[in-house]
């Protein structure tokens, strides 16, 4: 038996949700791709739903850009719905991953706000969640 959670319907005068999804998972496992595959679902629900929703790609998750940008990968689709909620990869991981050209190409903007990172702190102080996958 499955359970669905409705959230309260939205009241008139009352600001979206904000919601910043950062990817952090490898892409060399099965359970890396479940990661991102529900990091992009979750994008996509808040998308559907009216929020300010943001999606990150950080550390080892800069790798994920050229996977998913590649119209053969099978959640190309999925990554493709919700490429317009991108926010960016983190410019220092994607050079030290080595993808950096890669994020470029698939026209992902290379993030460098604290530290050569992106910084997830202006994201709270700025009332997103902040979910990582």
């Amino acid at each position: 038996m499955s359970v669905r959670i409705d959230a309260p319907p939205k009241q008139k005068g009352i600001d979206m949700t904000k919601v910043a999804v950062i990817v952090f998972a490898d892409t060399e496992t099965h359970a890396d791709l479940a990661r991102v595959v529900n990091a992009l679902i979750t994008v996509q629900e808040c998308k559907e739903g009216g929020d300010d929703v943001r999606l990150l790609f950080d550390g080892a998750g800069t790798k994920w850009v050229a996977e998913l940008a590649n119209p053969g990968h099978r959640s190309h689709r999925l990554y493709d719905s919700v490429k317009d909620r991108i926010t960016g990869a983190c410019s220092f991981c994607a050079t030290a991953f080595g993808v950096k050209a890669a994020v470029q190409a698939a026209g992902v903007p290379l993030l460098d706000e604290y530290a050569h990172h992106p910084s997830v702190r202006s994201l709270i102080s700025d009332g997103f969640h902040v979910l990582i996958f």
